[in-house]
């Protein structure tokens, strides 16, 4: 399954607020790559090279995509004689949440998806209090409910 999927989950349950998420290349890139592990025995540690050839990924910008995900315990690193990354649970246990908030930032659920310049609760543009409401909803329905396990099954 390709990140395209779960983004058209995320336009499909925000379209009748008139609401278009928009993520970056590095979490189609993760996924990319996140679904090369989860099709793996769990523990199977792959280099960055193999990861990016297996998920057709540059694989100097997975590299760094990588190293994010392990500082935030979505995988594993190991440095000993077998050298690369793995799942750090299983696939099931991991939430696309845990995955985007670790690509794109804590704060990616927060911003505003509008004006994101000058968009606060102190100075809210005029959809602020909207989007606000719907992304707890958005949240829990879409990014806590579906796991990289999920995904890999597609």
């Amino acid at each position: 399954m390709h990140l395209d999927h779960v983004v058209r989950g995320l336009k499909r349950s925000s379209d009748s607020y008139g609401v278009d998420l928009k993520l970056g290349r590095q979490s189609l890139y993760a996924i990319d790559g996140l679904l090369v592990l989860a099709r793996k025995p769990f523990g199977t540690v792959m280099m960055v090279r193999d990861i990016a050839e297996a998920g057709g990924v540059p694989e100097n910008f997975l590299a760094k995509i990588l190293q994010k995900l392990t500082r935030n315990g979505v995988l594993v690193s190991s440095r000993g004689a077998v050298r690369g990354y793995a799942l750090a649970r299983k696939a099931k246990e991991i939430k696309v949440r845990d995955i985007f908030l670790a690509v794109e930032g804590k704060d990616l659920f927060d911003r505003c998806i509008f004006w994101s310049e000058r968009c606060a609760d102190s100075d809210p543009c005029p959809l602020h209090f909207q989007w606000k409401r719907i992304r707890e909803r958005l949240i829990r329905d879409l990014m806590d409910r579906t796991t990289l396990g999920d995904l890999s099954k597609r």
